[in-house]
Order: structure tokens, then C-alpha cells, then sequence
């Protein structure tokens, strides 16, 4: 079966609107989490033309890469480390509009000029890792990406 997207003009909102469903519809009843964060990654990035969309993963007190689309990129971040390390820490969405101007960002890859890192955290606190956007323009992500990557990983995380 063809998995295609429909891809519409508009804003970033309508655009996530449009989007999001889309998603849900294409995990449909697979419960292979790796098979739906691959999907995921991929779907943004195809819709976005974000530069890396990724998540790592929690394993043994660590991030470990996971399902991505993107050039290659660093395999496993440690706790309070980087944007997503900080992110872990934190448990909170980190936006930066300058990664070049965030103490101890963790440079993957010299292109990655903005970011974007959404915490996975099921409702009963259990924190399993993070989605990881970068963008190759600055100042590139907002709360609109936010709200709506947000949205995605709450739903996801939930399944």
C-alpha cells in the first residue's frame, strides 16, 4: 500500500493541521515504535524540509539515537548535556534560535543553525526521550512549531 501525504500551501499552523492527522492515519493500529517514530520523522521532514528530525531515546540513563531523517548525527547525549540533554533535564521545550549561541550545544553537524527539542513524557511523568528538529536558518522555530510538535509527542506517547 502507497503511503502518500498530502502536502497543502499555507501557514506553519495549517500546515501542522493539515499534517498531524495525516500522521495518526498512517501509524493506524502498528504498534512498532520504531516503525511509527521512523514514519514520523520522515513525515515531518518531507513537510517541512526541516534539515534533521530525529528522536533519541531513553536507555540506560542515556539518550541514545533513534529513528531520523537527516544526514548522520550524534549517537548518545548524556543527561543535562545539550539542547536535549537540557531538555531531558529540564522536562521542558527548548527553542534556539541561534545554536551557536547555546552553552554546550552538541554541533552534529556544522549546518544546524536553529533547533527545536520536544520532551516525550507519558502522563504518569515517565520521561522516554525527546523529538529533535534542526533547522539549517536561524531563528527558524517558534511557539506555533511548538505547540503543535507538542501536540504530536503527547499523542504519540499516549498510544
Amino acid at each position: 500500500m502507497a503511503e502518500d501525504l498530502i502536502q497543502i500551501q499555507g501557514t506553519k499552523a495549517e500546515k501542522y493541521q493539515s499534517l498531524l492527522p495525516q500522521i495518526a492515519a498512517l501509524v493506524g493500529d502498528e504498534r512498532d515504535s520504531t516503525a511509527n517514530l521512523a514514519n514520523i520523522a520522515a513525515a515531518l521532514k518531507q513537510n517541512f524540509n526541516f534539515f534533521w528530525v530525529g528522536f533519541y531515546l531513553l536507555k540506560h540513563n542515556e539518550l541514545v539515537l533513534g529513528p531520523f531523517q537527516g544526514p548522520v548525527a550524534c549517537t548518545r547525549i548524556q543527561y543535562g548535556k545539550g539542547v536535549c540533554g537540557k531538555a531531558w533535564e529540564n522536562k521542558e521545550i527548548l527553542i534556539v534560535p541561534n545554536v551557536e549561541e547555546f552553552p554546550g550545544h552538541i554541533a552534529c553537524s556544522d549546518l544546524s543553525k536553529s533547533e527545536i527539542v520536544i520532551p516525550m513524557i507519558h502522563k504518569n511523568g515517565t520521561f522516554t526521550g525527546v523529538l529533535d528538529v534542526d533547522s539549517n536558518q536561524l531563528n527558524d522555530f517558534d511557539d506555533v512549531d511548538a505547540n503543535y510538535l507538542n501536540q504530536l509527542c503527547q499523542w504519540f506517547v499516549a498510544l
